[in-house]
């Protein structure tokens, strides 16, 4: 792990500082490790560290992932880490995603107005904006090859037993915050998810070393 003076916006930082990647069970370390083992070969052989992550409607947990997973490896100085989301269908990004990332710090604009609208998301001043919308997994806008699937869904794990291009494919899955919508719960359990998936990602490129 190479940890330098972050440039991440400081609300940001504050739900990072309160995270608590030491309550991740040994079990679900099991799970995060070929993630781990994955970035750390890529890093290790000087080489683009691509990573898609897969849901069913790329919705809610695939953006949350792959946000969160962009936002650490900045954390951690791990350079040259591109992060991707997909889904086995497009649909559009639910709004209250938008909503928890928002109310944990990230700038977010909307770009265009639509039933499958497009989301500028900036977690720092000077980082390329992270470009939100709901895509199919082999979208243009998507790696083709030499990427790591990571499967966030057991629906779309199931259903996609093999991803086209994909280096690795690595089930890491989560529970869907969609069961709350609508419900005085649906705030508090979108940001239960966050701050899984922000935890997760946390633990996994605090192991690279760089």
């Amino acid at each position: 792990m190479s940890l330098t003076q972050s440039d991440l916006f400081s609300e940001i930082e504050t739900v990072i500082n309160g995270l608590k990647p030491e309550l991740i069970t040994e079990e679900r370390k099991i799970i995060l490790q070929p993630l781990v083992d994955f970035v750390q070969a890529k890093v290790t052989d000087n080489q683009d560290v691509r990573i898609n992550f897969i849901c069913t409607h790329n919705s809610r947990r695939s953006h949350l992932s792959q946000i969160w997973a962009q936002t650490m490896a900045s954390y951690f100085n791990i350079k040259n880490v591109f992060c991707y989301s997909g889904g086995t269908e497009a649909t559009a990004l639910f709004p209250m995603v938008a909503e928890t990332l928002r109310n944990s710090g990230f700038q977010i604009h909307t770009l265009s107005k639509d039933e499958n609208p497009v989301y500028s998301i900036k977690y720092t001043l000077n980082a390329h904006p992270i470009i939100g919308f709901s895509k199919t997994l082999d979208d243009a806008f998507n790696p083709a090859t030499d990427f790591a699937a990571i499967m966030t869904c057991s629906q779309a794990d199931g259903g996609c037993p093999f991803i086209a291009g994909a280096e690795k494919r690595i089930p890491i899955t989560f529970e869907d915050p969609k069961a709350f919508d609508n419900t005085p719960q649906e705030a508090e359990k979108y940001n239960e998810r966050s701050v899984q998936i922000a935890t997760e990602m946390f633990y996994v490129f605090s192991q690279i070393n760089s």
